[in-house]
């Protein structure tokens, strides 16, 4: 258990005297691509976490130390000076530490230890987790109360400070995750609420492509941004209120229409659609319907792959395979798009021949090994007992 082996590491180099705080990963499972056009999603935080072993000190340091990828040691100076590193993560709490302090935050010195079970780059979020987890963890040594709203926004200006544009979904998601239930986030005002999974006798199941996104991507996403903001730019000529494209209907798209080229308003369908199929999603959830559960969820991905044009063909492969075996609801590419992930909610009792019959048949047609990941929805950021 990773828990245990971050915190032996901790007692034997450090201090026995630590608190373990857990960050989880999170899953999307229903609204992508709309948080950025002030949408709606529907994430969960997931059992598989970052978990933070941690102590003050009195080196007036904070010193950090991980075997997540290779072992690694870090240290700041609270005098803001600090030794050159090459670690991918210590940017990340470079960056959290460099913020905290412009906004006089009182830092203490602290010892901490970290590792976990996300599989890096899957987009189960683990930078979110990571940024998350480490304000949480400095909060708690420095004995100041700060709002997991807070820590989200921390997070999130941490993340923009390295070069990632991203919107609040994750940073949500990890701090205020719930077990056995799923988090609405409306991106327009914040406003959340949990929704209960009341699916009994049916797993949910991550299965990795193994398709990196490729370097192309970046300027794809940026057409799609421009594609919405396009349509907004002509609906505001007659409804100047609007800011962004979650105030559009279908009936505003027929009227700009002619004004705008094609692929925007298909994109901007796309999106519109989503939202929608997040309100679905919820009844459906609450109301115990797995098999409307997978409809949605198969929707949204012939949805991301004809209409957003998102996923790769192995990816639309993957949900294809899902399509035609038995005990296997329904499957979606999860996240950014261009590579990574499907989730897909499967029957219990067949689950683990069907994830062989899945991973099969993934290998006969495109000779890629396909991972998979069980998951289970759990806390949000805590300390873990």
């Amino acid at each position: 258990m990773v828990h245990k082996k971050v915190a032996s590491y901790f007692e034997e180099n450090y201090s026995k005297n630590h608190i373990l705080i857990k960050a989880p990963g999170r899953i999307n499972l229903i609204g992508e691509h709309t948080d950025y056009n002030e949408g709606l999603v529907l994430p969960a935080s997931i059992e598989k976490g970052i978990y933070f072993a941690v102590s003050d000190n009195d080196q007036n340091s904070i010193r950090i130390e991980t075997f997540m990828t290779q072992p690694e040691k870090v240290e700041f100076q609270l005098n803001g000076a600090h030794k050159p590193f090459d670690s991918f993560w210590g940017n990340y709490f470079k960056a959290i530490i460099e913020i905290l302090d412009s906004k006089n935050y009182p830092l203490k010195g602290m010892d901490c230890v970290f590792g976990g079970d996300i599989p890096i780059g899957s987009g189960l979020s683990s930078s979110a987790a990571l940024c998350c987890g480490f304000i949480y963890a400095i909060t708690q040594i420095s004995k100041q109360k700060v709002t997991r709203e807070e820590i989200a926004l921390i997070a999130q200006e941490a993340e923009h400070k390295i070069g990632l544009n991203c919107g609040l979904m994750d940073q949500y998601a990890v701090l205020f995750g719930k077990k056995d239930n799923a988090f609405f986030l409306d991106c327009k005002d914040l406003s959340h609420k949990y929704i209960p999974i009341n699916l009994k006798g049916y797993s949910w199941v991550l299965i990795n492509s193994n398709i990196k996104h490729n370097l192309a991507v970046d300027s794809e996403y940026n057409k799609r941004r421009v594609s919405c903001e396009n349509i907004v730019k002509q609906v505001q000529e007659y409804k100047s209120q609007i800011t962004s494209l979650r105030e559009v209907d279908k009936d505003d798209l027929e009227k700009v229409k002619e004004k705008v080229y094609l692929i925007d308003v298909q994109r901007a369908t796309y999106i519109i659609e989503e939202n929608e199929r997040v309100l679905k999603m919820m009844q459906l959830l609450t109301n115990g319907d797995a098999v409307g559960v997978g409809k949605v969820l198969k929707e949204g991905h012939w949805a991301m792959s004809t209409q957003y044009e998102i996923t790769t063909s192995e990816l639309d492969y993957l949900v294809q395979i899902g399509e035609e075996l038995e005990g296997v609801l329904g499957s979606r590419m999860m996240g950014g798009g261009f590579g990574g992930c499907t989730i897909n909610l499967m029957e219990t009792e067949n689950l683990e021949s069907n994830i062989r019959s899945l991973l099969q048949s993934y290998k006969e047609k495109t000779n890629i090994d396909a991972e998979f990941y069980h998951l289970d929805i759990d806390d949000g950021v805590k300390v873990f007992e």
